[in-house]
């Protein structure tokens, strides 16, 4: 994955659907959310259009964009603490370090936090197809 194609991620901010939006907006929130969802437990979001290849994000996919996001911070010293130094030795202790991974995120309105808004970003650009694939296989 391309580390530019995640670098406007830093300066986005998810914002809440507008109260007039169509049936079809309020699908494709739904359908980005849930797919989100599916990213942040671990799992690949992946669909089908009749006659078209799969298509989808997987769980590896996401984990690199979230490393790159991750080491793009890093980079440009938006991190001021040992949050990954603190990260790997509580990981290696068998915890979790939840402010290391706040620190390491940063600051995000999304309703999923920043992991949740890296997904969607990954997962946008599917989210009309996906809705016309489930069409498809609606009766």
């Amino acid at each position: 994955m391309n580390t530019t194609h995640f670098s406007p991620l830093k300066h986005e901010r998810h914002h809440p659907p507008l109260v007039s939006e169509s049936p079809q907006d309020a699908a494709r929130a739904d359908w980005l959310y849930n797919a989100a969802e599916e990213l942040l437990r671990g799992n690949s979001v992946s669909f089908q259009r009749r006659m078209r290849p799969q298509q989808g994000v997987t769980a590896e996919e996401f984990a690199l964009a979230v490393d790159e996001y991750v080491n793009n911070r890093l980079a440009d010293n938006e991190v001021h603490t040992s949050a990954l130094g603190w990260l790997i030795i509580t990981a290696e202790r068998g915890h979790a370090d939840k402010t290391a991974t706040a620190e390491l995120l940063g600051n995000c309105d999304h309703p999923l936090g920043k992991l949740g808004e890296i997904a969607e970003a990954l997962l946008e650009p599917l989210a009309d197809d996906a809705l016309l694939a489930k069409a498809e296989d609606e009766p």
